[in-house]
């Protein structure tokens, strides 16, 4: 026997879920087609959103997810960073590379777990925090990889967002709520033909554990 559920928060929290997957807002008529009610009733969930930041209204009438949807998730980057961790350790080591997770803020990409490898003389010094534009750097650009859902399974860039350096990302597919990537970015040239994989393997392994 399923267990009982209470339908309004219900409702509140796949309104949140389908806010949090549309970086560039939805209309009120739609989240309520989406979400299976109402106008009225999409107003008041949305309304109740609004009033914990949780949610916020352009000029236009289009709805996103808001501020507080950020301080709701500083809390479970401890979670994503235990859990990501073993697997940018061993991708790390195997590639010689600092590796990371970066996730999507607004229209930033921002890492929230970082390890760099043991073995080699130099690497690129990457920290928890470094946040970049989207459409600039491997982590940035496998996230919009991802949300296409189309297209190559990693991303290569070359010094786009330092000078020499390589970085190589894989999209995280499947995590329900989350868009972020997991890569790799080493001073100068990268075997694509193998970290390319590698790097995917490590992505899906990282969606695997968080799911």
């Amino acid at each position: 026997m399923a267990a009982e559920i209470a339908q309004t928060l219900d409702r509140g929290l796949r309104a949140l879920s389908l806010l949090a997957a549309e970086p560039r807002g939805i209309t009120m008529t739609e989240l309520a087609r989406r979400l299976g009610i109402n106008r009225t009733v999409a107003y008041r969930l949305v309304a109740t959103l609004q009033h914990h930041q949780l949610a916020r209204r352009d000029t236009e009438g289009r709805v996103f997810a808001g501020m507080g949807v950020l301080q709701l998730a500083q809390g479970v980057e401890p979670l994503l960073r235990a859990k990501a961790s073993p697997v940018l350790r061993r991708l790390a080591e195997d590639v010689g590379a600092t590796a990371h997770l970066t996730v999507r803020e607004g229209d930033e990409a921002v890492a929230v777990a970082v390890v760099e490898p043991s073995w080699t003389d130099f690497h690129v010094a990457y920290r928890v925090g470094a946040r970049h534009a989207l459409d600039r750097g491997a982590a940035g650009k496998a996230i919009r990889l991802g949300e296409e859902r189309s297209g190559p399974e990693y991303v290569v860039t070359h010094g786009e967002l330092q000078p020499g350096a390589s970085g190589v990302a894989a999209p995280l597919l499947g995590v329900s709520g989350l868009a972020a990537s997991v890569g790799v970015v080493a001073l100068g040239e990268l075997d694509v033909t193998v970290v390319g994989d590698t790097v995917v393997r490590a992505a899906r392994e990282v969606a695997a554990r968080l799911t």
